[in-house]
């Protein structure tokens, strides 16, 4: 199939070693952070942060908290030009569904009259809400969806990526605590250009299930 989405597809894989000595270009970089800030949510819900880790004194703290476990990520954290932390919002209320409202009516896609009404979308989030008022595991799921987006933007930019569930949350609490201000990191995304000499799994072929075993038309 001759398809530019396709050959994105096809091309990209998870990168196993990067070369320490690339760089993303500032306007690669803008476009990524463009395409993660335009990824979909429920409701528009936008539950997440996006931290990127860019500067060798950001990277040293990412690569500590590696301390315990999950060690065969770590090498990424200094080799990749960039880490992206996912961090969701594990008590999204009311208050932080009107900051999305309110955006909606300064950028014109609901009336100010029709404000009130906006709020039906967080019913929502009220099916997600325990008595706690605990809502994580749907916010966490909105950060899969930038996750996706993500990869495939930096795919058809020809930049290299490796998404990393092999991560320390509470660690990442931690260290981080300052910039996730309550939010949690259970996903990350190492990006950069992989190395032509170290990477094993640059050159093998793509493997899928055959289309018959994973799609049915009805």
């Amino acid at each position: 199939m001759t398809n530019a989405i396709i050959a994105d597809l096809e091309k990209r894989y998870t990168t196993k070693r990067y070369d320490p000595t690339k760089r993303i270009p500032k306007q690669d970089l803008a476009v990524i952070y463009e395409a993660m800030r335009l990824s979909p949510s429920s409701i528009n819900s936008q539950p997440w942060k996006f931290i990127v880790i860019e500067s060798d004194e950001a990277k040293q703290r990412m690569s500590d908290t590696f301390a315990n476990k999950f060690q065969f990520n770590q090498p990424h954290i200094k080799a990749a030009s960039h880490i992206i932390l996912f961090a969701y919002n594990p008590k999204y209320t009311r208050e932080d569904y009107a900051k999305v409202v309110d955006k909606g009516i300064a950028d014109g896609r609901t009336k100010p009259a029709d404000r009130e009404a906006a709020f039906g979308g967080y019913v929502f989030v009220d099916l997600n809400t325990d008595e706690a008022g605990n809502n994580g595991a749907w916010t966490k799921s909105q950060t899969y969806l930038a996750l996706g987006n993500t990869m495939h933007a930096v795919a058809r930019l020809g930049i290299d990526s490796t998404p990393m569930e092999g991560v320390d949350s509470e660690l990442i609490g931690q260290v981080f605590e300052t910039e996730l201000g309550g939010y949690i990191c259970d996903v990350a995304l190492a990006l950069g250009y992989h190395s032509s000499e170290e990477d094993y799994n640059a050159g093998l072929p793509k493997s899928r299930l055959a289309k018959e075993q994973v799609i049915q038309i009805l």
